[in-house]
């Protein structure tokens, strides 16, 4: 007959259990935030290289061009999103999903990563709106891979998303008034 109050038995293998099976392969916590700033950071040194100068500044620009003082701290922002969103990715068990994920996260990381050099760099304006749209879509395909792992990492893409929207069009709009 049991006991309705009675204290249950706790065995030694009951209290040491190895890792739960949703936590198994994901990336330590320190290590996925030095992966995931260093990333980013390596990304956002590849757009210090070539800051905007005389050049960017005789352009003609379309009327919805922010002041030079804005773009700082909204890439900032940007990247630190960025990498939060790479470091919940990095923290989520190995799948085929986080896989995806993070293959579209190196994608768009790498189309940010080229488009300063060549908008600024090689001031090639036509090819880096194609760089640009190229890295919008990524980031659209990033943010459906990263929602199938992580739904926070997914919606801190969006602010990104739109930013690049912005910048796109301001690309577009630089592209037609200086042909």
């Amino acid at each position: 007959m049991s006991r309705p109050f009675a204290r249950p038995r706790i065995a030694l293998g009951d209290v040491i259990q190895p890792a739960p099976a949703a936590r198994r392969g994901a990336m330590r916590p320190m290590v996925a935030a030095a992966v995931a700033i260093g990333a980013v950071l390596l990304v956002s040194f590849a757009g210090a290289l070539f800051p905007p100068g005389a050049w960017y500044e005789g352009l003609a620009k379309p009327g919805f061009t922010p002041p030079n003082a804005v773009f700082g701290p909204v890439w900032g922002v940007m990247y630190t999103f960025n990498a939060i969103a790479l470091y919940l990715l990095l923290r989520a068990p190995v799948s085929a999903a986080r896989r995806a994920a993070l293959a579209a996260m190196a994608l768009q990381l790498a189309l940010n990563a080229a488009w300063t050099p060549m908008f600024f760099g090689a001031q090639m304006i036509g090819l880096a709106l194609v760089v640009i749209a190229a890295l919008a879509l990524a980031i659209v395909a990033a943010i459906f891979a990263a929602r199938r792992v992580s739904g926070v990492a997914a919606a801190l893409l969006l602010p990104y998303l739109g930013w690049v929207a912005f910048a796109s069009a301001l690309n577009a709009a630089l592209w037609t008034l200086n042909r």
